[in-house]
């Protein structure tokens, strides 16, 4: 399956998913493990893997990921505001029969990071190809 990837500035990876399937595919493959996992509040973005044990990762790293989520995102597509992301581990993530492709569960309340309009932005300008 195909996945986005793109590094930190202090060479972090993040791995994206692009659609339901690829996100379902992706979750699947950090479920249960101790990494960091970034998603909107709303519905409708990538979900993101940060595959490295969450006491080794930076706040910067995280709004980093954050800030390329919520571009992502079709919060951001739809509203151009700041977006609401939520921050959890795969061993907070779960899924049931009933749930539809792309949906996951959170067993606990998630860590939340607002992403700035600007921030969004400026990374929008430096990556855009």
């Amino acid at each position: 399956m195909n996945f986005r990837n793109f590094k930190s500035s202090s060479g972090k990876e993040f791995i994206l998913g692009k659609d339901e399937s690829s996100n379902d595919e992706l979750v699947k493959n950090f479920e249960r493990k101790l990494n960091l996992i970034l998603h909107t509040s709303k519905p409708g973005s990538p979900f993101c893997v940060i595959n490295e044990n969450p006491k080794e990762v930076s706040k910067k790293d995280i709004k980093e990921a954050g800030v390329i989520c919520a571009s992502k995102s079709q919060d951001w597509r739809d509203n151009k505001k700041d977006v609401k992301i939520h921050i959890f581990t795969g061993k907070d993530v779960y899924k049931d029969k009933f749930m539809k492709s792309g949906t996951w569960g959170i067993r606990k309340k998630p860590k939340e990071l607002i992403i700035k309009k600007k921030d969004i932005e400026q990374w929008l300008l430096e990556n855009s190809n």
